[in-house]
């Protein structure tokens, strides 16, 4: 057994450790050390958290074998997992961060003598506050991330789902866990308690139902600042230093990256936390995209502008994603390049189906990260640029956000590639983004529509070049 102080400076290590991970996390040149280093400290911690067990009992070998188990179902999973699909794993990961969350508040409960906590009907009062907290928000992460997950897999409807009331509703049900929670703290009552859980599942639902397709990398990021609030809560009730680390530090980070998100998605803070975006009437402009003219070419006609610009910048979406059209892009810049055309990467804050996922995948291309830009960095640069690349990004470069109100992106800040000279404009169909909504830009005059696969039409563009 390890000694008190002795866990306290290994806790303070493997803290340090994820400071570092979310330091190296915030730039993809330095993430794979990042990753390192939160692998390190998550070692640390776990071992550290085993050495302290005072009697090694017969259950000690299950948690050892259950540990070993879900190590190598995660391991699996991640290793099969297509880079297309890392949002819902994400969304699926969380979901069990904020079950397991709730599984230690009933364990808490039921039997607060395992945890020194005191005895059923009669827990320390800051215990059972934390632990109601850290169940609660454990409940709101786990159906939120369900819901999450089920609209990403396409298994439930992108749109949003709204309702007569639902903002009175879920008004009245979180004031319910407020009250609830007091009570429960007076009574210490099992039933209050199941009552707790219960209103907290159903709410967690309720908040991510009415978020539509557009707003779905914005929920990632919340229901990860959620899945940290939930561990540093149930940290308080074990008393484990390094879960109340870990949790505080996912928490905040998250809810800074929600921030952030929403800025960059002109969105309400606040209305995030309560699930009150996305849920807006769509436009009906997308009914008469049959009767708009469109200019459609080959991999031909791409090749000749691209050879003929002095600039090109490209916009990757998730459409590059689906075809893993990123290493035949690579090479189709290559090409560029040994023609003395100026090639960048715009990337919009959303592009995809959660923060960075564009990024991720050009440096799995191992695309130089210095020509690599945000879109606050390069938006300006499209009006003097002669090419714009579009390959299965939608959403983010639909000006409809600047022109109609009542469309569900009004207000998002998204790419200026219509003025560019060229668009050039890789896509299946005419089809609407995960948004629902038609794209002017595909009816400008200055877009040729590329109608193919991404992976396909880019090789194709590359030999032609």
């Amino acid at each position: 057994m390890i000694s008190a102080n002795l866990s306290a400076i290994f806790y303070l290590i493997s803290g340090v450790l994820f400071i570092l991970a979310l330091r190296g996390l915030s730039s993809p040149e330095t993430s794979r050390q990042g990753n390192f280093f939160g692998i390190l400290g998550m070692v640390i911690a776990i071992t550290v958290t085993f050495l302290s067990i005072g009697n090694f009992s017969s259950g000690f070998v299950y948690v050892l074998i259950f540990l070993l188990i879900g190590g190598l179902i995660g391991a699996f999973i991640a290793y099969k997992i297509p880079m297309t699909a890392m949002p819902e794993l994400v969304a699926g990961f969380h979901s069990l961060v904020g079950l397991a969350a709730v599984f230690v508040a009933i364990s808490a409960f039921l039997n607060p003598e395992a945890f020194n906590l005191g005895s059923p009907g009669n827990i320390k009062l800051g215990s059972l506050i934390e632990m109601s907290i850290g169940g609660v928000v454990g409940a709101i992460t786990f159906s939120g991330s369900i819901i999450a997950f089920l609209k990403l897999q396409g298994i439930m409807s992108g749109s949003p789902i709204t309702f007569k009331g639902q903002h009175p509703i879920n008004a009245l049900i979180l004031i319910s866990i407020v009250v609830v929670t007091y009570l429960l703290c007076l009574t210490q009552s099992p039933n209050l308690f199941w009552i707790l859980l219960a209103i907290s599942f159903l709410i967690g639902f309720l908040l991510i139902i009415p978020i539509g397709g557009a707003d779905m990398p914005v929920v990632i990021s919340m229901l990860n600042s959620y899945s940290g609030w939930a561990a540093a809560g149930i940290g308080f009730t074990l008393e484990n230093t390094a879960l109340i680390i870990t949790g505080a530090l996912v928490g905040s980070s998250g809810a800074i990256l929600s921030y952030i998100m929403c800025k960059g998605m002109n969105r309400s803070f606040f209305s995030v936390i309560l699930g009150g975006f996305g849920a807006v009437e769509q436009s009906s402009s997308s009914g008469s995209k049959e009767q708009k003219p469109v200019k459609s070419g080959n991999a031909e006609d791409a090749a000749f502008l691209m050879k003929n610009a002095s600039s090109v910048i490209i916009v990757p979406g998730y459409g590059m994603a689906v075809a893993q059209a990123q290493h035949a892009l690579r090479e189709m810049v290559d090409t560029l390049k040994k023609n003395d055309i100026k090639v960048t990467y715009a990337i919009h804050p959303v592009a995809g189906r959660m923060p960075g996922h564009m990024n991720v995948l050009l440096a799995e291309a191992n695309v130089p990260y210095d020509e690599v830009f945000e879109l606050e960095e390069i938006n300006n640069d499209f009006a003097n640029t002669d090419v714009a690349f579009v390959i299965g990004a939608n959403d983010v470069t639909n000006p409809a956000a600047k022109t109609d109100p009542q469309s569900p992106i009004y207000g998002m800040p998204v790419l200026d590639v219509e003025k560019c000279k060229s668009v050039l404009f890789v896509k299946r169909s005419l089809s609407p983004g995960y948004a629902g909504i038609d794209n002017d830009l595909f009816y400008k005059e200055n877009t040729l529509m590329l109608f193919a696969d991404a992976k396909k039409m880019t090789e194709d563009i590359t030999k032609n070049l």
